[in-house]
């Protein structure tokens, strides 16, 4: 009887120490972050390894804190076929047009406690947030952006307003990446016709740099031939003022010349101006009654 009564006691103990062996001790694994709470209150957060808890008192939270990805858009099944969500994927534009664009978030748990305990489902949070932001953004480009050069610009404005909005509301996550994975028109008909204004716009810039070759092998000739005409033009301004020096030379020496005989240099200027004027005519001295005239060079 005394040995009955000491193996129960000993039972007791046994199990209880098993039961506070397996509630009491915890691992947190590589990627992952441990959240204890007592009363509904927060004692710590433990990394990866091996720890010890209160039994039945303290509770353990695990938190995965490695980065996940998620469509927006669409969704993916078990055959990696991807599925339009057309109430996420379809957006209207600047100009009143549709356009279905789709793109992939990758996010992790940056705060355990804010993601456990500021908000009921982070996840749908952060999916409601960035269709805001998606659509926010695409209604301020007009469709052929959003369809063609305008993907970056606006995958870069939708990261910076999440990861803004996120900070905000600190809900415990935050965005890692954040891509666009296409962008088409709603309808097969309007596919068509933004494939002919792409190909218009291929077309428009092949002229573009048609005409800037043209441009770029005409200008050094023109500029050339400009070079051409001003040294030209400055040969004959230098000549034509060349010539009024000598002119005005000539006229101050002779001015000089007039004022001390003003009489000889007259005679001698009408004769100089005859000589110019009438190169081959001949001179006769007459008074007028003589029957013969005799020209002065037979003389």
């Amino acid at each position: 009887m005394r040995q009955e009564k000491l193996f129960i006691p000993v039972i007791i103990a046994v199990i209880l120490a098993v039961m506070i062996g397996l509630d009491g001790f915890y691992t947190v694994g590589e990627q992952e972050q441990a959240v204890i709470t007592m009363f509904g209150n927060i004692i710590r957060t433990d990394t990866a390894g091996l720890y010890f808890k209160l039994p039945f008192i303290q509770r353990v939270h695990i938190v995965d804190m490695t980065t996940h990805g998620t469509g927006i858009g669409y969704a993916t099944d078990k055959s990696f076929r991807n599925t339009t969500i057309e109430d996420e994927s379809v957006m209207i534009t600047s100009d009143f047009n549709f356009v279905n664009i789709d793109f992939y978030l990758e996010y992790k748990v940056s705060d355990p406690v804010a993601y456990l305990y500021n908000s009921d489902n982070p996840e749908a949070i952060l999916r409601n947030m960035l269709l805001s932001c998606i659509r926010g953004t695409v209604s301020d480009y007009p469709v052929d952006e959003v369809i063609t050069t305008g993907k970056n610009q606006i995958q870069a404005e939708v990261r910076d307003k999440i990861v803004d909005m996120l900070s905000a509301n600190n809900i415990g996550l935050q965005c890692v990446n954040l891509t666009v994975q296409d962008a088409e028109p709603p309808t097969e008909k309007i596919i068509q016709a933004f494939k002919e204004v792409e190909t218009a716009r291929q077309a428009r810039e092949t002229v573009i740099n048609a005409a800037k070759k043209y441009q770029s092998e005409q200008i050094p000739a023109a500029v050339a031939r400009a070079d051409q005409i001003i040294q030209k033009a400055e040969a004959v301004k230098s000549a034509r003022i060349a010539e009024a020096n000598g002119q005005a030379v000539r006229f101050s020496s002779m001015f000089e010349e007039y004022r001390a005989y003003p009489l000889i240099t007259k005679q001698r200027l009408f004769y100089e101006t005859l000589e110019e004027v009438l190169p081959n005519a001949k001179v006769i001295i007459t008074d007028g009654n003589t029957a013969q005239l005799m020209p002065v060079d037979k003389f």
